[in-house]
């Protein structure tokens, strides 16, 4: 019975950190985005908002299973991980978001708010994806 609440009490932190981390992304799309990103995504029911903050939410946590992962069964090690990975992960992305930008016709924010659905956002939302991958693979 130890065992079962020490591990419910991992996973609740590890949890919480992985939400925490999420919010986090949530605020820097909203950022970027033109306008309010809750009111583009569930008043507008913009597609193009929703597919790059879901973008960005998988890119987070393909960072904090694999700092998880890399920790080895060690607690604290997995925590600060996931934390700091987390974090270096959301800046590479808002990164790799400006660059994309700065090297593409318009701007990228602009498109995120256009009620119909354009390519460019599917782009935008595979190197969120990649990023994370890319910072997975790293860690493990």
């Amino acid at each position: 019975m130890q065992t079962l609440v020490t591990d419910l009490l991992v996973t609740l932190a590890y949890g919480v950190v992985g939400v925490a981390l999420m919010a986090l992304g949530y605020v820097l799309v909203d950022v970027i985005t033109p306008g309010k990103l809750h009111e583009q995504i569930w008043i507008e029911r913009n597609r193009n908002a929703a597919l790059l903050l879901a973008s960005n939410l998988a890119g987070v946590g393909i960072i904090v299973v694999a700092a998880i992962t890399a920790s080895d069964n060690d607690f604290v090690l997995g925590l600060v991980g996931a934390t700091a990975y987390g974090i270096l992960g959301l800046v590479i992305m808002a990164v790799a978001f400006l660059l994309l930008d700065a090297i593409t016709p318009g701007k990228l924010g602009e498109l995120l708010v256009d009620p119909q659905p354009h390519p460019a956002v599917w782009v935008s939302a595979v190197v969120h994806v990649a990023t994370g991958a890319i910072i997975a693979a790293a860690i493990i």
